[in-house]
C-alpha cells in the first residue's frame, strides 16, 4: 500500500477503514459459508437428477425400439413430424447472498406410465397423456415412444437447472474466497502497518514535543534566576 502522511487525521481514518475491513470480512466469510450450504445442497440434487435422467434415457431408447419393431420405422418418423417443441420453459433469478443465481422453469410435467396410451386407445388418436400425432397413420406404441421423450426432455431441463446454478454458486464461492483472502492476507495487514507506522512517527513527535518543551521550560527558569541574581547584586 502507499505511503501516507503521519498525521493524526490519517491515522483515524486508517482506523475506520480498518474496521470496515474487518466487518466486510466477517460479511464475506458468512456469504462464503452460505453459498456452500447452498452448493452442497444442490449437489444432491443434482446426483438425483442425474439418476433421473439417466433412467428416462434408457425408458425412451426402450420405447423406441419397440415403437420401431411393432409399427415400423416409417410411421415412427412420421408421427415424429406431429411432436410439438418444448413451450414455457423459462429462466427465473434467485438472490441468494446477493448472488443472481438462474433457475430454469418449465409448464410442463412428466408423463407417468399409467396414463400413456394403451392399445385400445390406439384407435381415439389421443391416450390419456394428451400427446398429438399425424392422423396419416396410428401407433400406441409409437405414442408411448413420444410421452417417454417429452420424460426425458423434462429430465434434461432438471438438470440443466441444476447443474447450471451449481456452476453459478461454485464460481461466486471461488469470487469470495478471492475477497476474503485479499483482505486478510493484503488489506488488513496493509492497514494494520500504516496504522502502526503513523502512530509511531506520531509518538516519536510528541516526544520530541517533550523534550522541546523541557528544553524551553529550562532556558526559561534559567533565565529567570539570572535575572533573580542580578537584582539581588544590586
Amino acid at each position: 500500500m502507499s505511503e501516507v502522511s503521519p498525521t493524526r487525521m490519517n491515522l483515524l481514518s486508517r482506523r475506520s477503514q480498518l474496521g470496515l475491513a474487518v466487518r466486510g470480512v466477517d460479511l464475506l466469510q458468512k456469504k462464503r459459508d452460505a453459498l456452500v450450504r447452498e452448493f452442497f445442497a444442490i449437489v444432491e440434487e443434482t446426483l438425483k437428477a442425474r439418476t433421473r435422467l439417466n433412467k428416462a434415457a434408457a425408458e425412451a431408447h426402450r420405447a423406441l425400439l419397440v415403437a420401431k419393431a411393432f409399427d415400423g420405422p416409417e410411421n415412427l418418423e412420421t408421427l415424429s413430424l406431429s411432436v410439438p417443441p418444448l413451450s414455457s420453459v423459462g429462466v427465473e433469478i434467485e438472490n441468494v447472498w446477493g448472488t443472481r443465481v438462474p433457475r430454469l422453469t418449465s409448464g410442463g410435467s412428466e408423463v407417468p406410465a399409467a396414463a400413456r396410451v394403451s392399445t385400445e386407445q390406439q384407435s381415439t388418436g389421443l391416450g390419456a397423456s394428451g400427446l398429438t400425432f399425424s392422423p396419416v397413420a396410428l401407433g400406441g406404441r409409437i405414442i408411448d415412444a413420444q410421452a417417454a421423450f417429452k420424460n426425458l426432455a423434462q429430465a434434461f431441463i432438471r438438470v440443466a437447472n441444476t447443474e447450471s446454478r451449481l456452476r453459478r454458486i461454485g464460481e461466486e464461492i471461488k469470487k469470495t474466497a478471492r475477497r476474503v483472502n485479499a483482505l486478510e492476507q493484503a488489506v488488513i495487514p496493509g492497514i494494520r502497518s500504516q496504522i502502526r507506522s503513523i502512530q509511531q512517527v506520531l509518538d516519536q513527535q510528541e516526544q520530541e514535543d517533550i523534550f522541546r518543551l523541557k528544553r524551553i521550560k529550562g532556558k526559561i527558569m534559567a533565565r529567570d534566576a539570572s535575572h533573580q541574581q542580578a537584582d539581588s547584586a544590586d
